[in-house]
């Protein structure tokens, strides 16, 4: 599975969001994560921590209709974003 077959994936999670795009699909990819964890897309006083930004995305991709494999590879990057959020 490539970066532009997780972009898909990840654009139907969020069909209304427009994202960044950058030079290459997983750069794209992964500054929507990072946007996402980072609830930049919310007003600053109003903002949610990126562990509960997580909880929320973790929650959103198991729900979906996405199969199995997509999951498991949203939620890897996912987790490796919230690392380099947090530090």
């Amino acid at each position: 599975m490539d970066a532009k077959e997780l972009l898909d994936a990840y654009r139907q999670l969020w069909v209304n969001r427009s994202l960044h795009v950058k030079e290459d699909e997983f750069e794209t990819l992964w500054s929507s994560i990072v946007i996402e964890l980072k609830d930049e897309m919310t007003h600053p006083r109003i903002r949610k921590t990126p562990d509960v930004k997580f909880h929320s995305a973790i929650k959103r991709i198991i729900s979906s209709s996405l199969p199995d494999t997509y999951k498991v590879k949203l939620i890897e990057l996912h987790s490796k974003v919230l690392e380099e959020v947090k530090n």
